[in-house]
């Protein structure tokens, strides 16, 4: 599985603001993936934690969302709270 922290525990991050942002400005996420150069599933996989977003795909994200260099965190880096 992607996103391994040391020792072997899973690091999800939270996508909800990117998720938001994505729907506010191209209304579904098919839209956005033709935008960003994309098919539906990548774009998918990556909201859904399955696959990392590359570096070349998040800038290229925010250039269409408008999302500022000091937000890139909230809408990309931040982790999911787990409930154990």
């Amino acid at each position: 599985m992607l996103n391994k922290r040391k020792g072997g525990a899973s690091m999800s991050f939270d996508y909800s603001k990117l998720t938001g942002k994505i729907i506010e400005l191209y209304k579904t996420q098919h839209n956005f993936s033709i935008a960003i150069g994309l098919s539906e599933r990548s774009l998918s996989l990556k909201l859904n934690n399955k696959v990392r977003w590359k570096d070349t795909d998040i800038k290229k994200a925010c250039e269409l969302l408008g999302i500022d260099d000091e937000d890139v965190g909230e809408y990309f880096f931040k982790q999911k709270v787990q409930i154990i």
